[in-house]
């Protein structure tokens, strides 16, 4: 039983390409061979000017055409059903971002992990909200780019119930590697139940939702683990030993500090971080939403 649908076109691609490839590697190898041995000077001390043959030519050009659209069709045939969505599929919005997928479904309600039922196809609508991400799945066989500013989708249907590995593909910064999470594909009735238990994102914090919709928590954590930054468990209040102008000294997480951080981010770099990784969000984060960010950054003790 295969993962998703497009197993069995996408597999039969691969196989007749690799396939015809491999016996061009072997045989022109195998010739190349032949003829450095055939017809080396020891042998032919003389060269020998072989002229034109009609049916030469006309056999390298027409063997390597005919390959190429055996190639073509297979090809086609295993691309052709991936942009042709059934009308009955479930739509899911997925978001990339540095450096999380995140998984919106009916009613708003959010997931960093991909939840589908199984024997229903599903279609991913796909955005990214900085830079150019590539969602891939490799048991269903599906992969498509995520660009800002563009939109693109994906669907597929799975038959077998399991979990299976969700990648990015393209390098998209310092912790691209990490930008990984899983896709599930469970019983309808299991996937009933666990959408509804999903919590309501729409009722949290407005300081966390700006934190999510600028992808900060890609990179600061709110649990107090240590990712590309720092946590924001703890850290209104907390002293911090900052590098200014290439100098040491300490300062205390207040207003100022937080605002002068998100709008120039390499101005007090924390010592044990390095300079240049954050963007500004000048103009991107307003003034009025600084507010609440700090408002919620106050309640995380």
């Amino acid at each position: 039983m295969s993962a998703s649908n497009y197993v069995e076109g996408v597999d039969l691609a691969f196989k007749v390409i690799f396939g015809i490839s491999l016996f061009f590697l072997v045989g022109i190898t195998t010739v190349m061979l032949w003829f450095i041995y055939r017809y080396n000077r020891k042998r032919h001390p003389v060269a020998v000017q072989i002229k034109e043959s009609n049916m030469l030519e006309f056999t390298w050009i027409v063997i390597p055409l005919i390959l190429a659209l055996l190639m073509f069709y297979y090809g086609y045939v295993a691309f052709n059903p991936m942009r042709n969505v059934p009308k009955d599929a479930i739509p899911i919005k997925v978001i990339g971002k540095m450096w999380v997928w995140n998984f919106e479904y009916e009613g708003g309600k959010q997931s960093p992990v991909l939840v589908v039922p199984v024997n229903k196809p599903i279609r991913l609508n796909l955005y990214s909200e900085d830079v150019i991400h590539s969602l891939y799945i490799p048991a269903f066989r599906v992969k498509e780019d995520v660009v800002p500013g563009k939109k693109n989708y994906m669907w597929f249907m799975s038959s077998q119930l399991g979990e299976y590995d969700v990648l990015c593909t393209v390098f998209c910064g310092v912790r691209h590697s990490y930008m990984e999470t899983k896709a599930r594909v469970v019983s309808d009735a299991e996937y009933a139940a666990w959408l509804k238990a999903l919590p309501d994102k729409t009722n949290e914090p407005e300081g966390l939702s700006i934190l999510r919709k600028n992808a900060c928590t890609g990179c600061h954590s709110l649990d107090g683990s240590k990712l590309v930054s720092a946590s924001f468990k703890g850290l209104y209040g907390k002293s911090e030993k900052v590098i200014t102008n290439g100098k040491e000294r300490t300062v205390t997480v207040d207003d100022e500090y937080l605002r002068f951080s998100v709008y120039e981010p390499d101005r007090d770099v924390v010592v044990g971080f390095q300079k240049g990784i954050m963007k500004t969000y000048k103009g991107i984060i307003s003034d009025a939403e600084m507010t609440k960010v700090i408002e919620y950054l106050k309640t995380l003790k």
